[in-house]
């Protein structure tokens, strides 16, 4: 019988962050399986680990309707039980995206926590006709952008549209199309949205829609917020070796808090905590 454990990430509460199930070994299972699982399970992913040699695994990510080439948040929640199992130290990774190592450490308090090193990052200038198209699902206007840092697709592992609006107010309304918004981006392939409002250069408070994977929002997206490192690294608003802070999910009630890290090499880290949910 397959054990699944279940995860909050980038908190160390179980009644925040972003849930995750988290599946150890995964050996023998086929994709329709996993699909099958992720879906009986109901959060927005599952992580599913093949050993693939000393503190190194085939990951795969499973939302209850797609699999995604790579998931932050399900990454930091396997990285934890791992490191609750066997120990902190270095672990590997390999993903549809590519490798990614993860550095897992435990404090005092015995609360363990994750820092994720991303693919390479990339992004470049959304399509106009492609930011209409979201904006109209979003039910926002040209206006409600904020002019500093516009819109583009960035990539960390997976595709990501960035927009991000002038005020605070106008992220905490969101109540979008749901199919529309997801036509759009599966027929575009990305696999969420980024929404950002900037508090100050190195803050921002971010939501995350991820309607291809049949969840109207996640509350805590590691994949993304490595994009969105790599975006403003690219806009020239984050140096190498800057520190950011993304929050998350609080419009959700469920509050998380990425700590995001952009690199001299092109990646970015993300860092955060998990806590089990007990079943």
């Amino acid at each position: 019988m397959t054990e699944i454990l279940r995860y909050a990430a980038f908190t160390s509460s179980p009644r925040a962050g972003n849930p995750a199930g988290v599946v150890l070994d995964a050996t023998g299972l086929g994709e329709d399986r996993m699909l099958a699982i992720a879906a009986e399970v109901g959060y927005s992913e599952t992580a599913f680990l093949t050993p693939a040699g000393p503190r190194a695994y085939q990951a795969r990510y499973f939302s209850p309707e797609i699999e995604v080439p790579f998931c932050g948040h399900a990454t930091v929640a396997t990285a934890v039980a791992l490191a609750e199992r066997d120990g902190p130290g270095e672990l590997t990774f390999h993903t549809q995206a590519g490798e990614i190592r993860i550095q897992t450490t435990v404090d005092g308090d015995r609360q363990a926590s994750a820092v994720l090193t991303s693919v390479p990052t990339r992004s470049e200038p959304a399509a106009d006709a492609d930011v209409d198209a979201a904006l109209a699902a979003l039910g926002w206007a040209r206006a409600d952008l904020d002019a500093a840092l516009p819109p583009r697709v960035a990539y960390a592992g997976a595709l990501h549209l960035v927009l991000a609006v002038r005020t605070r107010a106008r992220l905490a309304a969101l109540d979008y199309d749901f199919a529309a918004l997801r036509d759009l981006m599966v027929a575009r392939g990305w696999v969420t949205l980024q929404l950002a409002w900037r508090e100050s250069p190195a803050v921002y408070r971010v939501r995350n829609p991820f309607p291809p994977g049949g969840i109207v929002e996640d509350p805590a997206t590691g994949a993304a917020a490595a994009a969105f490192g790599g975006y403003l690294r690219d806009l020239g608003l984050a140096a190498p070796g800057a520190e950011l802070t993304l929050h998350q999910g609080e419009d959700m009630g469920r509050p998380s808090l990425l700590r995001v890290g952009v690199r001299p090499d092109g990646r970015v880290d993300v860092a955060g905590q998990a806590v089990a949910i007990s079943q």
